[in-house]
């Protein structure tokens, strides 16, 4: 008899949910004041009651065998009965609350069950207890069922539930029985890659993490999903969540899963895409009224999802798209409702660690049976700097008073807001400023205008302005980031021109990297440049526990001609120096074979150098990386490299951007590439911070907050180049600073010996 572990809320939510997404009703702090309400609610308990009880139960319905389980938020005893108390907070009026919702009662009613037949009881009572989030006056709507009436809901709840059951118990049944059939999908390793890819299993087994450089041509992505997938053939993990930030290294991880497929691996997996990206509407509104895929989604999903997971494997962005048109679903709604049913997720990293955009269903229980690959990790430093941090400006809030001036109680909590901006930039002492601590009081009228906007945002029939519910969403994740503000953070006040900008700066996210992981089963971070490597351990929030693994480069010194050509890039210079460097972009271009890539601190520098390259009459085709390229754009600049071409080809482009990791031009697709600078990033205030807080640390706060950022763009463009075993081909760094102390040493060994242009 199959066995199905279910949870009462997942169980509850699948069968009943019904209606629309709407984001005005979706969106309610819950996070900021639902889990206080719960909380006041179950101060007012009695001695001898409980709160947040586990119950579980086993029951046999339709040839499987369900393990019911859930935490009810309350058990009652009063004259010598007991009552189940289900808490829900809403922006609803009371009034407007007659029987409770069917949703609500069925997960009150499953509570009751489970508590019943443990305690034996003939009958029992419950009740739903729901609480207005701006008034907090409470509505209790009650009832008394028998052990008999509950058990026929129960089983009739299961009953519709089944065949979607029985959909995910053969998934995840074929899943574990073609675990141990699964082969290597290659012949043979790569130099390292048995050893990463043993390192992996490893530390999957002992559920611990593991920090590994794994430079250019190990083959990252097979070494750590294969031995990730092999190591749940009867251990602890039984799912997987592959993190990336570009969508270039998602469609390696989907073609890595294919490969596998073919070795004889039976799974599930989905890509997530951003919203914006995968949303099927010209404009991004997640409201009835305007998507006719956000209404009725709840009643049309089901059917979706038990589709989908019948007739298809690899879950990639067009698989959704293609099911979401059939079944008028919302695509992005719907990846995120199959990420809780698959054997692995691709996404970005912000589904695990960004407090704002994290999948919230994913239960501890779940964590705990998950394993977490985290692709080119290092990115994932100012990813993390960005998810810690929130910032709100003035003319944000004034915008808004000006758009809905109808609105008594929003004009009075924007007013605040507005109110304490201004005290804040009188006492201003420059046009950057920061301090430690926060504004405590600034906090205040944000959670305020917050409250006041949710009330807005609960009212039925009723349309807001984008920039209101922007602001909105903006506000809440300030009003987060403050509960999780500490002495790794600055309060800054940024003043240009009339507006005011205040920003929770995260300067290390470390401490809060290794929270997002820590209730996982096992983390593997991985990247070709964790290097220096001391420098991202602690950044990712290393400790002496964790595994490290180096391990040298594939390829052989002989593929690379590394040339040094010392002309300083620095600002200052650049005007002097300007015709130095052309000449020698066009030096290395003429002297060797093959098609260019050059890289460049800033489009500023990358179109001056373009201006005049064009002046020197050479035989080749320029592509140009331009900002906010669309896919097809980008698309095109690589197709431009192509190994018969005759016109050699030269393409220009920015250090740290779209083109400088995550692609592969291999073999003469591309033979050269030029680096301009070191990759410093521009000085400003949230790098003198930076500066001023690892060197209060007792490290080197230059290295910490320039040189090193710096030189793993120097190493990602770099990388680009030798890709495969028959690769060869030409590496020139142009500046002065390769041939000094820090930078010379944190040259990657593939790169040493060099030639030094004179």
């Amino acid at each position: 008899m199959e066995k199905v572990k279910v949870s009462v809320r997942e169980l509850v939510e699948f069968v009943h949910r019904e209606g629309s997404i709407d984001l005005r009703f979706q969106a309610r702090s819950s996070m900021t004041i639902g889990t206080r309400l719960h909380q006041l609610i179950q101060k007012g308990y009695k001695d001898g009651d409980e709160k947040e009880v586990f119950l579980k139960g086993d029951i046999i319905s339709e040839e499987i065998h369900y393990v019911l389980e859930g935490r009810c938020d309350g058990i009652l005893y009063h004259d010598g009965k007991v009552k189940i108390d289900e808490i829900k907070s809403t922006a609803r009026n009371l009034d407007e609350i007659e029987d409770g919702s069917r949703v609500h009662w069925a997960q009150a009613e499953c509570y009751a069950y489970l508590l019943a037949k443990q305690k034996r009881l003939d009958s029992i009572d419950i009740q739903l207890t729901y609480i207005q989030i701006d008034t907090e006056q409470v509505k209790i709507v009650e009832r008394t069922a028998s052990i008999d009436d509950l058990e026929d809901i129960v089983r009739t709840t299961l009953i519709a539930f089944t065949p979607f059951a029985k959909i995910i118990s053969h998934n995840q049944k074929a899943f574990k029985d073609s675990i141990p059939t699964v082969s290597f999908p290659f012949p043979s390793f790569r130099k390292g890659q048995k050893q990463l890819a043993g390192a992996v299993y490893k530390t999957i087994s002992e559920g611990k993490t593991l920090f590994a450089n794994a430079p250019t041509g190990t083959g990252k992505t097979i070494s750590t999903l294969f031995p990730a997938i092999k190591s749940m053939d009867g251990g602890k993990a039984g799912k997987w969540f592959y993190l990336t930030a570009k969508t270039i290294t998602r469609t390696v991880a989907e073609e890595a899963l294919s490969q596998l497929e073919k070795q004889g691996l039976s799974h599930t997996s989905v890509t997530i895409t951003a919203k914006d990206k995968i949303c099927f509407k010209e404009e991004t509104r997640c409201q009835k009224e305007y998507c006719e895929f956000a209404d009725g989604y709840y009643d049309r999903i089901n059917d979706a999802l038990m589709d989908i997971l019948k007739f298809e494997s690899v879950m990639t962005r067009q698989v959704i798209e293609r099911y979401a048109l059939k079944h008028k679903v919302c695509p992005f709604e719907f990846s995120i409702d199959l990420s809780y049913l698959v054997d692995g997720v691709i996404c970005d990293y912000n589904y695990v660690f960004d407090p704002k955009v994290s999948l919230k269903r994913l239960s501890d229980e779940s964590k705990k049976r998950t394993v977490l690959l985290v692709d080119e990790a290092h990115n994932l430093v100012n990813r993390g700097r960005e998810m810690f941090s929130a910032s709100l400006s003035q003319s944000s809030f004034l915008e808004v008073k000006d758009l809905h001036r109808e609105r008594g109680d929003l004009q009075k909590s924007i007013s605040a807001v507005h109110k304490h901006f201004i005290l804040m930039k009188e006492g201003m002492k420059k046009e950057g400023d920061w301090n430690v601590e926060a504004d405590g009081e600034l906090t205040t009228v944000i959670e305020s205008f917050v409250e006041t906007a949710e009330k807005c945002l609960g009212e039925q029939g009723r349309e807001w302005s984008q920039s209101f519910m922007q602001l909105y969403f903006d506000a809440l994740h300030y009003v987060r980031i403050s509960r999780l503000y500490s002495g790794e953070h600055r309060f800054v006040l940024d003043a240009s021109g009339k507006d005011l900008t205040v920003k929770l700066f995260c300067i290390d996210p470390s401490r809060m990297i290794a929270r997002g992981s820590e209730p996982y089963h096992s983390s593997i971070f991985f990247s070709a440049t964790l290097h220096p490597f001391s420098y991202y351990f602690q950044q990712l929030g290393g400790n002496e526990d964790d595994y490290r693994f180096l391990i040298p480069s594939p390829f052989e010194k002989e593929q690379w001609k590394v040339e040094i050509d010392p002309i300083s890039t620095r600002y200052r210079d650049r005007e002097r120096t300007l015709a130095r460097i052309v000449q020698s972009i066009v030096d290395a271009f003429k002297n060797n074979r093959g098609h260019f890539l050059v890289f460049f601190s800033s489009y500023a520098y990358l179109r001056e150098v373009h201006e005049e390259l064009l002046g020197h009459s050479l035989d080749a085709e320029f592509v140009v990386q331009e900002t906010d390229m669309k896919e097809r754009e980008r698309e095109e600049f690589l197709e431009s490299f192509q190994a018969e071409k005759k016109q050699r080809v030269i393409g220009l482009a920015v250090l740290g951007g779209i083109f400088s990791e995550g692609i592969d031009l291999k073999g003469d697709r591309l033979n050269g590439v030029i680096i301009v600078g070191v990759g410093l990033p521009q000085p400003g205030l949230e790098q003198e911070m930076m500066k001023e807080f690892y060197q209060g640390q007792g490290k080197n706060g230059f290295d910490y907050a320039y040189v090193y950022p710096g030189l793993n763009k120097v190493f990602q463009s770099g990388g680009r180049l030798i890709r495969s075993e028959k690769d060869r081909g030409v590496l020139r760094l142009i500046d002065d600073r390769y041939l000094k102390t820090p930078y010379r040493s944190l040259l990657p060994e593939e790169w040493t010996p060099f030639e030094v242009i004179r």
